[in-house]
């Protein structure tokens, strides 16, 4: 329990930090202006014979995405920086330190991600018609899948984060998963790509969550465009519950593998080698 209140704080301090550094601030508010900037753009095509804008209906797609991207890019960012800087090391150092860090490093970007979906959220809610914001159940369903999503990406971000050694591998990562935000639905009906993509797309935490979203903002009949022609909300539960699960069993085992290997003359090697690079 103190390593948990000593994690929460932590990670309400990291998440303040953030709000008061120029440079993070911009990082969250310059992805959602494009988002929305290019789904204004959209707002005079539709999906298919429904009549219903293209930009309200990526929207909250583009939720799911802001969600996945905060669990899976900011966690393996950080924690690919933090191994380079010691941070991790000196978490190593101290009692119940690594437990501490990752309660920390999972409030503070939970914290980041909610903030994500309101700066896309809010605005488009002026810019956007037919919207169900006024619904209890919309916002119920947005709450579950927003935290069910979180469950299921931030370990994924943890696993991948402790494969690099230096935050400048970390983009090695970001086009497959560029790759599947293309393939996942997020700008356009998946019912109508290939079955390929379609099967892809289905496995993996990006579409369900850009499902999810959809099932709670957009009317009903909208579910007609969707595969199987309804919101699936059993299968989003549990595509997003089985990552989740893999991924709290799986996620300490690589970060404590990954602790153990951190020593001092490692992050030595690692710091000379970056400024090696910089020189």
């Amino acid at each position: 329990m103190n390593a948990a209140r000593i994690g929460m704080r932590r990670g309400w301090i990291e998440f303040k930090q953030t709000l008061t550094t120029p440079q993070d601030v911009f990082a969250m508010i310059f992805p959602s202006a494009i988002l929305l900037t290019v789904m204004v753009f959209m707002k005079g095509s539709t999906i298919g014979n429904t009549g219903f804008s293209l930009g309200a209906a990526t929207l909250p797609s583009s939720l799911g995405m802001s969600v996945a991207f905060a669990g899976m890019t900011t966690v393996m960012q950080q924690l690919a920086v933090e191994r380079e800087d010691g941070t991790l090391l000196r978490a190593k150092a101290t009692p119940n330190g690594m437990l501490t860090y990752l309660i920390g490093k999972i409030a503070s970007v939970s914290m980041g991600a909610v903030l994500g979906v309101l700066l896309l959220l809010i605005p488009g809610a002026f810019l956007f018609d037919g919207l169900e914001l006024g619904s209890v159940g919309a916002w119920v369903t947005l709450a579950w899948v927003l935290a069910f999503g979180l469950v299921a990406s931030l370990p994924i971000g943890a696993v991948l984060g402790s494969l690099f050694s230096n935050p400048r591998s970390v983009g090695v990562m970001m086009l497959p998963i560029m790759g599947l935000v293309a393939i996942s639905g997020i700008f356009y009906p998946l019912a109508e790509a290939d079955a390929w993509m379609r099967d892809i797309a289905q496995v993996f935490p990006i579409y369900w969550l850009g499902l999810g979203m959809r099932s709670a903002l957009l009317p009903d009949n909208l579910a007609a465009v969707e595969i199987g022609g309804s919101w699936r909300h059993l299968e989003t539960i549990g595509v997003l519950g089985v990552w989740a699960i893999v991924g709290i069993v799986v996620a300490p085992i690589v970060l404590r593998r990954m602790a153990r290997r951190e020593s001092g003359s490692a992050m030595t090697e690692r710091r000379e080698k970056a400024m090696q690079r910089i020189t």
